[in-house]
C-alpha cells in the first residue's frame, strides 16, 4: 500500500520554501492487535458515546469541553478551533541549528520522512539535506498537524531528510523526585571494572534489524497454532453492521539563499529567541 501524507506544505529556510510532503515513519500494523468479541454471540464489541441519563449521542452533539475548575466546562465549537490561525499549518520553517548530539534522548518522540513534493522541489531539498550533513546540525521548527503545534527536529539521514517530533519542555517529567534517593558515591572500582570490559565486549555497531520481538513472535506461532486447531473457537463477523471498523475514521536557488543571508546579517530567530529567554517561551523543566 502506499504510503499517505500526514502533512503537507512548506519547508522553509529563510527564503527558500521547499514544497514537501510528510510520512510517518512507523507502521502500525507491524505488531499483532487484537478485537474485543463478545463470546455468546461471536460479534465484535463496540463502543458509543453516551451521556447519563440521556443514552447515546449522536456526533454532531458532541461539542470539546474545557474544565475550569468545579465541574464547570468552558464549550468551543469545531470552527472556533479551526479558525486559529499559524503559519506552522502550512510552513515548517527552520529557525535554529544545533549539534547533532545536542538533543537530550528523552526529548524526541515520534520519527518521519520529509520528501519533496515534485521533481521541481528536489534542487533544493538536496541542497538543504546537504547543508544539515556537511555541518552535522539539525534543524529546529514548528509544525501544526492532527490538532497540535508539534516542536521538530530535521535532519539529513541517507538520501533524505528525517523529522523527529519532540516533547516541550513542560511535558516532561522532572527526574529528581525520582533519582533522590540514589546516592551519589563513586561505585566498587572493581566491579566498575568488571561492568566496562562486559560492556566493551558486547560493543557492536547499531543494527536494529538484530534485534526480534519475541513477543510477537510467540504470539504469531500461536495464533498459527490455533489456527491449525480445528477445535479452536471461532467468531463469524457476518450480520455485525458491516464495515471494517474504521467509520468515523522553483524558485532561483542561489538568488533566494544569497538574499537570505543579506536579510538574516547574522541576527536569526534563534538568536532573538535566545534574547528573549526568560520572558516568554515554555517554562524549563527538564
Amino acid at each position: 500500500m502506499a504510503s499517505r501524507a500526514v502533512w503537507k506544505g512548506q519547508l522553509r529556510l529563510s527564503l527558500v520554501a521547499i514544497p514537501v510532503e510528510i510520512h510517518s515513519a512507523t507502521r502500525s500494523g507491524a505488531r499483532i492487535s487484537f478485537r474485543q468479541i463478545h463470546e455468546p454471540t461471536g460479534k465484535r464489541i463496540r463502543y458509543e458515546k453516551t451521556v447519563a441519563g440521556v443514552g447515546p449521542v449522536k456526533s454532531d452533539e458532541i461539542m470539546k469541553g474545557y474544565e475550569v475548575g468545579d465541574g464547570e466546562y468552558l464549550l468551543l465549537q469545531p470552527e472556533e478551533i479551526d479558525a486559529i490561525k499559524l503559519e506552522t499549518k502550512k510552513t515548517l520553517e527552520l529557525v535554529q541549528f544545533v549539534g547533532a548530539c545536542e538533543i537530550p534522548p528523552l526529548y524526541f518522540d515520534k520519527p518521519y520522512y520529509i520528501v519533496p513534493a515534485d521533481d521541481l522541489a528536489e534542487d533544493a531539498y538536496r541542497v538543504v539535506r546537504d547543508a544539515l550533513r556537511a555541518t552535522e546540525k539539525i534543524g529546529l521548527g514548528q509544525l501544526t498537524m492532527r490538532g497540535k503545534e508539534y516542536l521538530c527536529a530535521i535532519k539529513a539521514s541517507g538520501d533524505g531528510l528525517v523529522m523527529e517530533t519532540l516533547f516541550y519542555a513542560d511535558e516532561l517529567k522532572e527526574a529528581d523526585p525520582l533519582f533522590h534517593d540514589i546516592e551519589d558515591e563513586p561505585a566498587d572500582e572493581e566491579l566498575l571494572d568488571v561492568a566496562t570490559q562486559l560492556i566493551e565486549r558486547k560493543t557492536a555497531p547499531f543494527d536494529a534489524a538484530s534485534f526480534e520481538d519475541h513477543y510477537d513472535a510467540a504470539l504469531r506461532a500461536l495464533i498459527e497454532s490455533k489456527r491449525k486447531n480445528k477445535k479452536t473457537k471461532r467468531a463469524s463477523a457476518t450480520g455485525d453492521g458491516g464495515g471494517t471498523g474504521d467509520e468515523g475514521n522553483v524558485v532561483d536557488l542561489m538568488a533566494a539563499l544569497k538574499e537570505s543571508l543579506k536579510s538574516d546579517k547574522g541576527g536569526s530567530k534563534a538568536k532573538d529567541a535566545a534574547a528573549k529567554k526568560g520572558t516568554s517561551g515554555r517554562k524549563k523543566s527538564a
